[in-house]
């Protein structure tokens, strides 16, 4: 994607109501790319208005999106399968894919989520002719070189990024997210700036021992806490127009990024009821790109990524006079990848199912949590969902054919109100989560018990990955590949304030040390082979 920078360079700064421009001069394109690429600021910087012929397509038009796989859960196998979610036909024909009411631009063929149903769908009503549409040979890079997951024995690291993290003190990590086309990976961290890694040519050929210390690749400053980030969802390396992350931090607007020169690309801004710049706490492009959709207290508001700007669409998730929906802020979401129908996780500890149309609540799943809920994933033939919380030890599997009811749970150690991420790798097969002590684990679906008693499913195998919290877990797209990252804030203990400092002594337990020998830290990201350790054993690891 480009060039490493130097070690001083820190991207886009960007505060509230400003936009600059990156230091320094724009990084060169790497060789596979074709070159003389002129990426422009986006129309609503108000620096600048370039022509339109320059302006860069923040919705994609004419990226084809990449079918999502069919592959059909294990729990649907045993049972035979029930092709319709039972929560959908509650509200009729609200749930089927369709344009949104009123429509956006014509250019736009699939708004709110239209995408298509999943292959194993058969003939929905209604859905057969989008089926035909949709049908044809999948152009995924994950057909034909899937080297397929081997958790028979522990992952072997390959490489990562230290030195990156060093200064300032107490940079830890918050998470890692792989780019839609497998070609780099985005960090966050308490540094408030979020980085792209490229992968490292060596891992195609096995040189392996020609790898070094990873270094970032581009770099954009928030200006404040992230609070969350996620890419377009038809990024692709090879048209730098797809090439953009969505951020939010606290007091400031969303920001688009560009994945390709670390240029602030857009901005989106949200007004509360009084007029005033409100931070979303969580991002989620749709499948088809053409929307941002951002969570906030008891609201979702939806932008359209060819309008930069304030206007959106609020969707309210309680109703004030009847006091029913799903209240606090909404800290997660995810789409369905075979139905018109996304998921709110809250601070609540409830987790809502609603229509893209027009953003109804279809089901409201009881709080079963512990702790708010942070993190949550649908599986691929979107007949479950998975939803972790905040100092909560279960991860649980929900059955979005009965609604409210868990199938098994997951059992982790999460001891921190900080965001433990989880992952599923592209089959389904294999759901990854970190801990609070730097344990992964990693659990076999197939295993899982089909009685619906709500039973513990048991690690199918865990690895020391980290000393500290491993609280970022990715899986590559299509290769056998994990990336972590580690860290966590490390508090002052209540037993140690006593070396004759007696300014310190009315301190909070809450106040934050620079890190001792006796600390147990580690901040890292980590990357990891899972697959054949050698080309010649390739064939024998398919499933």
């Amino acid at each position: 994607m480009s060039d490493p920078v130097e070690s001083g360079e820190s991207g886009v700064a960007a505060g509230v109501g400003q936009e600059a421009e990156a230091d320094g001069e724009l990084p060169q394109s790497t060789p596979h790319l074709p070159q003389g690429y002129s990426l422009e600021l986006g129309e609503n910087l108000e620096e600048e208005t370039p022509s339109a012929a320059k302006q860069p397509r923040l919705c994609g038009e004419g990226l084809s999106l990449d079918p999502y796989d069919t592959y059909r859960g294990p729990i649907e196998q045993a049972r035979g399968g029930q092709e319709v979610l039972a929560v959908l036909n509650q509200d009729g024909g609200a749930t089927q894919p369709g344009e949104i009411e009123g429509g956006a631009e014509e250019g736009a063929n699939h708004q709110n989520g239209d995408w298509g149903p999943c292959e194993d769908h058969g003939t929905t009503e209604g859905g057969e002719e989008e089926e035909q549409e949709h049908s044809g040979p999948a152009e995924t890079p994950s057909e034909g070189l899937n080297l397929g997951l081997d958790f028979n024995q522990n992952p072997q690291m390959l490489t990562g990024s230290w030195a990156e993290y060093s200064t300032p003190p107490e940079n830890y990590l918050k998470g890692c997210k792989w780019a839609p086309d497998g070609s780099c990976i985005l960090t966050n961290s308490a540094d408030n700036v979020l980085r792209v890694y490229n992968l490292p040519p060596e891992i195609y050929s096995y040189n392996w021992d020609l790898l070094t210390e990873m270094s970032p690749v581009l770099k954009m400053a928030e200006g404040d806490t992230i609070y969350d980030y996620c890419w377009y969802p038809k990024m692709s390396s090879l048209d730098p127009d797809s090439c953009f992350i969505a951020g939010s931090s606290r007091d400031n607007p969303v920001h688009i990024w560009d994945a390709f020169n670390g240029d602030l690309r857009a901005s989106f801004r949200p007004y509360n009821h009084l007029d005033e710049l409100t931070a979303a706490h969580s991002l989620c492009f749709s499948p088809d790109g053409s929307q941002l959709y951002c969570g906030f207290d008891k609201t979702v508001r939806v932008f359209y990524t060819d309008r930069p700007g304030r206007d959106c669409e609020e969707r309210p998730t309680i109703v004030k006079k009847q006091g029913q929906g799903q209240s606090g802020i909404i800290s997660c979401m995810a789409f369905s990848p075979c139905q018109s129908v996304y998921a709110c996780g809250s601070y609540s500890r409830t987790a809502g199912l609603y229509s893209c149309q027009d953003g109804s609540l279809l089901a409201l799943l009881p709080p079963r949590h512990h702790g708010g809920i942070t993190h949550l994933a649908f599986s691929p033939d979107g007949h479950y969902l998975y939803t972790g919380g905040r100092k909560d030890p279960e991860i649980l599997c929900w059955d979005l054919r009965d609604p409210g009811k868990v199938l098994f749970s997951l059992k982790r150690k999460v001891a921190t109100n900080q965001r433990i991420y989880f992952d599923l790798d592209p089959s389904a097969r294999y759901l990854l989560s970190g801990d609070t002590e730097g344990v992964v684990s990693v659990w076999d679906t197939l295993t899982a018990p089909l009685d619906g008693n709500e039973e513990v499913l048991q690690p199918h195998l865990q690895f020391q990955a980290h000393r500290d919290c491993t609280n970022g877990i990715s899986v590559h797209p299509f290769m056998p590949l994990l990336v972590s990252t580690s860290g966590q804030r490390q508090f002052l203990d209540p037993g140690d304030s006593s070396d004759g400092d007696s300014s310190d002594s009315g301190s909070e337990g809450d106040v934050v040390i620079p890190p001792t020998p006796e600390v147990r830290q580690d901040i890292a990201l980590t990357l990891w082979w899972v697959g054949p350790l050698s080309p010649a054993s390739e064939g024998g690891q398919e499933d």
